[in-house]
């Protein structure tokens, strides 16, 4: 089953939550991770790709879908999202394997 837009979903809600219950504590995470992902050595777009392949290796669903949506509204094409998976794959073996399901479903879900 694609639980894509699910992960998504429970993303922006557990931030809102969280926004709401500590916004001290969301703001300066919201600042440390908006300015490490945006252009610097690397592209936003190479970091979202990162993001695939260590959410790949990490075993996150709900990373996976979140950077892989990050990645795709930055211009990251199918085939440059599906290789960084298959790095994070050669990492981590079998167990990282089971967890490109979760890319190909992104992609599914959210390229039309």
């Amino acid at each position: 089953m694609n639980d894509t837009m699910g992960h998504l979903g429970d993303i922006q809600n557990l931030m809102q939550r969280i926004g709401k219950e500590d916004p001290s504590w969301m703001k300066s995470f919201q600042g440390f991770m908006g300015s490490t992902k945006k252009d610097g050595a690397l592209s936003s777009k190479i970091k979202e790709i990162i993001g695939v392949a260590v959410s790949v290796k990490a075993q996150c669903e709900k990373c996976i879908a979140w950077h892989v949506k990050g990645a795709l509204d930055l211009g990251a094409t199918k085939e440059e999202i599906i290789e960084a998976a298959q790095v994070a794959v050669v990492l981590g073996g079998g167990p990282s394997l089971m967890y490109m399901k979760n890319v190909y479903d992104a992609l599914d879900a959210l390229i039309q």
